[in-house]
């Protein structure tokens, strides 16, 4: 196989196929959709294919076959039938201030009423949108095919500012509507977007969505299986490290047989040929950091949260779980699932090496001031424990914490709940690649922190005491035995007691034994 031209930010159909770019075939999915149903949403993370995979749909709909050859859909479709399409596109501005929904809602149906020499006899966006519609399959004689492409954007750019949210969620909220009322004149619906907004909130208007996001026979609708990198990429792969990049970039999973990587990570490590967090990079989750601090969610928390579909599936500008915060937006994403009494949970976790490292890197910012924050990132985690310099090891924490003013702990309040001196240690950790595994479970309980490093197990509890040292953190790593599942591989077992005083806000015990 040749080498061909990485489509890095390209979103149109049109372009990768006329250029000779890779492109992994995802034409299988859009035939089972049309096939099987009407209306669709499909929630999915940022930069993750959901704009080539709407284009995709516009190009099958319009009739274009010479894009299509050599692709699963293409003897499938019945290409003399053409419909039209009303697509609309909220990616690619930004929404933050009252007024700039309705300014980009009126350029994009003038465009499209422009191109379609429909006039605009009514002055509101979801009026005009039904007119338009009903016109195109009046003048066509075939129903037209709704698009919408980041349909929340519009919302999510905005929830710094509630009211602005609201007054954006309350106009999209008329304009799906008027989708529905105009259902007779609708071939096919296709929403994407990060965030799946409650049917009360958002969807009253359009309530026959039906909701792919969780489905196992999608769950590989957007991303790149570990079978397409074998196969549709393989010339890019000598010289990179197959497990490094397992490791690094596969995890998200929503249901199906495979785990799929993020397309925009695996294409600039294609072009870079260096392991970053490509992903993460591209924008700073500003408000999920201030919403964790504000709620006092611990970082060793974050790996191991869980919850039902209904939780994972509801996001709302008022009401915003934790959990469906983490889940949508990639932060977090399904690790196992659990069925009990008829009822299904969804255990949560990073999705891999860089969303890890990458989100505590962050949180270490929010939880630091400056000088503390340096010494923390710069300290020499990895050479102290190489040596077990368990010495060293605490004497570096207690000069982490002892660099905190003390204005600082009066100025933030998240210096004052329980979980603060925990997300530290651990974010201190995870931000060096420590593959650190949270709230590790055994058959008497869970340890607070896990992980494996230069042939040796650390197993860590944390405990908060008023001022002096109890040996709890200690007692319970013994006690309950947390060592137990780790003796078959044959390596040295390290208990880690940790106990932070409230008074002296630094640490009060280290304690280190030989499990």
């Amino acid at each position: 196989m040749t080498k061909r031209k990485l489509p890095i930010g390209v979103q149109t159909f049109r372009e990768i196929r006329e250029e000779g770019c890779y492109y992994v075939d995802k034409t299988a999915y859009a035939h089972r959709l049309v096939a099987a149903g009407k209306h669709y949403f499909l929630s999915r993370p940022r930069r993750f294919g959901k704009s080539l995979f709407v284009d995709t749909l516009k190009e099958l709909f319009e009739g274009n076959e010479p894009l299509f050859r050599n692709l699963a859909v293409h003897d499938r479709w019945d290409w003399a039938v053409r419909h039209p399409v009303v697509r609309l596109d909220f990616s690619g501005r930004n929404f933050t201030e009252p007024g700039h929904l309705e300014t980009n809602l009126t350029r994009q149906l003038d465009g499209m009423e422009r191109r379609a020499g429909v006039g605009a006899p009514y002055p509101a966006g979801p009026e005009r949108l039904a007119h338009l519609i009903e016109t195109l399959h009046e003048r066509t004689g075939r129903r037209a095919v709704v698009l919408v492409d980041e349909y929340d954007k519009p919302i999510l750019d905005a929830l710094g500012k509630p009211e602005v949210a609201r007054a954006n969620r309350d106009a999209l909220r008329g304009l799906y509507s008027a989708v529905k009322f105009s259902d007779a004149h609708v071939k096919f619906t296709f929403l994407t977007g990060v965030s799946k907004f409650s049917k009360v909130s958002l969807f009253s208007g359009l309530n026959n969505l039906r909701d792919v996001t969780l489905d196992r026979r999608y769950s590989a609708i957007c991303g790149y299986t570990d079978a397409d990198l074998d196969s549709v990429f393989a010339p890019e792969l000598p010289g990179l490290d197959r497990q490094a990049i397992r490791d690094w970039y596969n995890g998200y999973h929503w249901l199906g047989e495979d785990r799929v990587y993020n397309p925009f990570d695996i294409l600039l490590l294609f072009d870079t040929r260096e392991f970053k967090a490509h992903w993460f990079e591209t924008g700073t989750p500003r408000f999920l950091i201030d919403t964790l601090l504000r709620r006092g969610v611990a970082s060793p928390d974050l790996a191991g949260m869980s919850g039902s579909e209904a939780l994972l599936s509801t996001f709302d500008v008022d009401e915003m779980a934790t959990e469906a915060l983490l889940f949508q937006t990639g932060y977090l994403t399904i690790r196992d699932v659990e069925a009990r009494a008829g009822r299904t949970r969804y255990r949560l976790g990073y999705p891999n090496h860089e969303v890890r490292q990458s989100l505590n890197e962050h949180l270490l910012n929010a939880l630091l001031p400056e000088a503390s924050r340096r010494l923390a990132e710069g300290g020499p985690l990895r050479e102290l424990l190489a040596a077990n310099d368990f010495e060293g090891l605490e004497a570096l924490f207690r000069a982490v914490f002892a660099g905190i003013p003390h204005q600082w702990h009066t100025n933030h309040r998240i210096a004052e709940y329980e979980g603060y001196y925990a997300s530290v240690f651990y974010s201190c950790f995870a931000a060096q690649g420590f593959d650190l595994m949270a709230e590790e479970s055994s058959a008497r309980g869970r340890a607070d922190m896990a992980f494996r490093f230069n042939g040796r197990v650390y197993l860590f509890e944390f405990k908060t005491v008023r001022k002096e040292p109890t040996g709890a953190a200690m007692a319970q790593l013994k006690a309950r035995g947390y060592a137990d599942k780790y003796r078959h591989l044959a390596e040295p077992i390290h208990l880690i007691g940790v106990e932070f005083s409230r008074e002296a806000r630094n640490v009060a015990a280290f304690a280190v034994e030989r499990a």
